[in-house]
C-alpha cells in the first residue's frame, strides 16, 4: 500500500467530472487518462450529481393522466399481491 494519500484541488476534481460528463468516456476510462482511482472519479461524479440535479422535464396531460392511471394500477397490484402472500402463508400453515 502506498504511504500517503493523494490530495487533489478542487478545480482538478471539477475538471475531471466536466470530462466524464461532456466526453462521452465512461468514469473508468476519463479515471485511467488521469491516472485517479476509478472509485475516487465515481464518488466525484456521484457528489457533483447529487448537488446538481436536472430538472425534470413537465409532463404533458396526456402524460400526467397516463402516470396517474399507472399508480393507481399499481397501487391496486401491490394489494392483491400482499393479499396472495398472506393467502399463500394460511394455506401453507393449514395444510402440514
Amino acid at each position: 500500500m502506498s504511504g500517503s494519500r493523494r490530495k487533489f484541488s478542487a478545480q482538478f476534481k471539477a475538471e475531471a467530472v466536466q470530462l466524464v460528463l461532456q466526453s462521452g468516456d465512461s468514469i473508468a476510462q476519463v479515471a485511467r487518462d488521469l491516472q485517479v482511482n476509478e472509485g475516487t472519479l465515481g464518488n466525484w461524479v456521484m457528489k457533483w450529481r447529487e448537488e446538481n440535479p436536472e430538472p425534470e422535464p413537465d409532463l404533458a396531460p396526456v402524460d400526467r393522466a397516463r402516470l396517474r392511471k399507472l399508480e393507481e394500477v399499481n397501487r391496486k397490484l401491490k394489494m392483491e399481491n400482499e393479499f396472495l402472500k398472506k393467502a399463500a402463508a394460511f394455506f401453507a400453515q393449514t395444510h402440514q
